[in-house]
């Protein structure tokens, strides 16, 4: 995949890394940059077996600072309605994904920058790490499912405590509010999230996708329904070929060797 905003590199662990790349102006999301990302996590979605567990991160100096906000000094009505219809379509492509994304947020991650991390299915966090949801503060809202996907992570009334104030936090907080899964040194950010990517990566691609695709509907549905919607999910796992190769590498004692099908 070639991008003029992003990179994006997968290893032989098939553990892809994507990174906004645009260290001049704090990884800030311009129109080309929301366009590859939805083009990016597009491909995945296209073929899920390009890789099996992605890291989205910022190039040197921060995540992501969210919109930038010099490319839309001035924008019409119109022309901001159309930019922001590609970001929905960017959200949309992130949680259609197939494939885990964890977030590395290795510096400030504001408004979209921090929307974004939040449509991962979770984040590690640099010590040095800040949030903020800005939007009130410059006249709009969050626009990027922020008022959705914050309050499945750190509740209602946290929730709002965050957008109505428009206010920063640090990684230590998000931590403690249960928005992060862990906060590590700066230095051993990409280190940490990569070891649970090999992981997640390790195991059997078409049960790791089941799986995150069981969660992500089950919250959604009445118990009952999420359990029914399960076990669809489940029953496709049974006819695959890494199920057998699962069941036959324990018994053998040895690591299985999963192909994704």
């Amino acid at each position: 995949m070639h991008f003029e905003t992003l990179t994006v590199e997968i290893g032989a662990d098939r553990v892809g890394v994507i990174t906004m790349n645009r260290p001049e102006a704090r990884n800030a999301l311009n129109t080309r940059m929301m366009e590859e990302l939805r083009d990016c996590f597009a491909g995945f979605y296209v073929d899920p077996n390009a890789a099996a567990c992605l890291v989205l991160t910022g190039a040197t100096g921060g995540f992501c600072s969210g919109a930038d906000l010099k490319e839309r000094k001035g924008m019409t009505d119109a022309a901001w309605a159309r930019q922001h219809a590609i970001i929905e379509q960017m959200v949309r492509a992130l949680t259609d994904c197939p494939v885990p994304i964890i977030a590395a947020v290795n510096g400030a991650a504001y408004a979209g920058g921090m929307e974004l991390a939040l449509g991962c299915d979770f984040i590690y966090a640099a010590q040095s790490a800040r949030f903020a949801l800005t939007e009130v503060t410059l006249g709009i809202m969050p626009g990027a499912a922020g008022t959705q996907n914050l309050p499945r992570a750190v509740g209602v009334r946290r929730a709002k405590e965050i957008i109505l104030t428009g206010q920063p936090f640090t990684a230590a907080e998000a931590d403690a509010w249960g928005m992060v899964n862990k906060v590590v040194p700066d230095a051993e950010l990409m280190e940490a999230v990569l070891t649970t990517a090999r992981r997640i990566a390790a195991n059997a691609p078409v049960s790791v996708r089941q799986a995150k695709k069981a969660i992500d509907k089950g919250v959604e549905l009445d118990r009952a329904a999420g359990y029914a919607f399960e076990l669809e999910a489940y029953y496709r796992t049974i006819v695959t070929e890494d199920r057998q190769e699962g069941i036959n590498a324990f018994n053998e004692k040895r690591k299985p060797i999963y192909k994704g099908r």
